[in-house]
């Protein structure tokens, strides 16, 4: 087969496809209020964990997704410390449907920027000078399926009003 004949088969049948461009920190924030007297402390730890996502179309085949967790410590209800980071990645969308690129977006983009977020998160923790933080593995397909869930939800109350 020519080079032509074969650009031509690949572009009537060309499926979707992804790039990662760029990973990279946006934002960083730790905070630890009531150190040193919190070192004294005596008492378990409780860790809440918050995480956030979001898209931004770039152009029209290029997303920004922000991926954000938030993580507070507290020990006898006094903060501990309080850690936030902010991780994005660009990636390249082409031929999605649009069922598809919402839910690429939603699950497997956070998927692949959740071990960078995970580390700074770490190495932050202890930075500042706190026992080791290891986030736990996070279900981002759970997740957006109950993000859906409670969408349509919202639409089927909503239009009962």
């Amino acid at each position: 087969m020519t080079e032509e004949n074969q650009a031509a088969a690949q572009a009537g049948h060309q499926g979707p496809t992804m790039s990662l461009q760029k990973i990279y920190t946006k934002d960083v924030s730790f905070e630890a209020p009531n150190a040193p007297h919190v070192f004294n402390e005596q008492g378990q730890p409780d860790i809440k964990l918050n995480l956030n996502q979001k898209v931004n179309k770039l152009d029209e085949n290029t997303y920004e997704v922000a991926l954000t967790a938030t993580v507070t410590c507290t020990v006898n209800e006094k903060t501990a410390y309080l850690v936030e980071v902010c991780n994005s990645g660009i990636f390249g969308m082409q031929n999605f449907e649009d069922q598809a690129l919402h839910q690429t977006l939603g699950v497997y983009c956070p998927n692949v920027l959740f071990p960078y977020v995970r580390q700074q998160i770490s190495d932050m923790v202890i930075a500042g000078g706190f026992q080791p933080l290891l986030l736990q593995p996070v279900n981002f397909e759970q997740m957006y399926a109950q993000q859906m869930r409670q969408a349509q939800e919202q639409a089927a109350s909503s239009t009962k009003q």
